[in-house]
């Protein structure tokens, strides 16, 4: 790329193989992504009948069939690659795989779904409180961007019907709560950094109601940068008119 700009993306794909048949491909010969993090996979390795050529591809599976699942395709060869929080209890479902490079970890995540009637929530709260002690750890010896779906829409401004959802999966305050914790633990929404009052930006749209043409969509799905690291922040993307999932993919343009 020009001069020294890195582009990272991330995409909740719903099902990578699903994907796979409604224009991922074009997408990423499009954008040539340096990185790419993919979640909701739903799939195992051995199950790719597929390859992204110029790309070494990590994966992170969940032990159940056809869930939840992480991956990352890089261009350039990490130093390392880690599954998960270190944590036996939250290994199985495949939620985070953390790449290390010369200048910074790069941790992609899948944070878990608080459910209808917030029936999860507990874990949840559990789950978040362990994810933030795992990159605070990180934090120490280098800086961190986290991406992914966080599963929560952080402020009012960040979906369309902020009355109607309040106490709701996703925009409970116990997530909400948990959200700016971890942002006031040191890292920085890229997005609202650049962009404080942009309205209508959205990166997730239920398949109900014709929300996604209506626009009723959520911003479920961030960039984060530890605090200091912002000075590198050339943009940060939403890719809303990329279909092929319940989400659009992000970006993070680094300089």
């Amino acid at each position: 790329m020009e001069g020294n700009v890195k582009k990272l993306y991330s995409w909740n794909v719903n099902g990578l193989r699903a994907c796979m048949n409604k224009g991922f491909m074009d997408f990423l010969t499009r954008e040539e992504p340096d990185v790419l993090c993919i979640q909701e996979t739903k799939m195992q390795p051995e199950q790719a009948d597929f390859t992204f050529p110029g790309y070494k591809v990590y994966w992170n599976s969940a032990v159940k069939k056809g869930y939840s699942g992480t991956a990352v395709l890089t261009k350039e060869e990490p130093e390392d690659v880690f599954c998960d929080l270190g944590l036996n209890r939250h290994n199985t479902e495949g939620r985070t795989l953390t790449l290390k490079y010369p200048e910074y970890y790069l941790v992609n995540v899948y944070v878990p779904n608080a459910q209808n009637e917030l029936a999860r929530i507990d874990y949840r709260m559990e789950w978040e409180d362990d994810f933030r002690a795992y990159l605070e750890g990180l934090k120490k010896k280098k800086p961190v961007i986290v991406t992914g779906d966080f599963n929560v829409a952080k402020e009012e401004i960040d979906l369309k019907n902020p009355k109607a959802n309040r106490g709701n999966a996703g925009f409970s305050d116990e997530e909400r709560g948990k959200m700016r914790e971890l942002l006031a633990s040191g890292f920085v929404d890229s997005f609202r950094y650049l962009y404080p009052d942009k309205t209508d930006a959205f990166s997730w749209w239920s398949y109900r109601f014709r929300a996604r043409e209506r626009n009723a969509g959520w911003r479920i799905d961030y960039f984060l940068v530890s605090l200091g690291y912002e000075e590198h922040i050339a943009d940060s993307l939403i890719l809303a008119k990329q279909t092929g999932s319940d989400h659009c993919p992000i970006g993070l343009i680094l300089k």
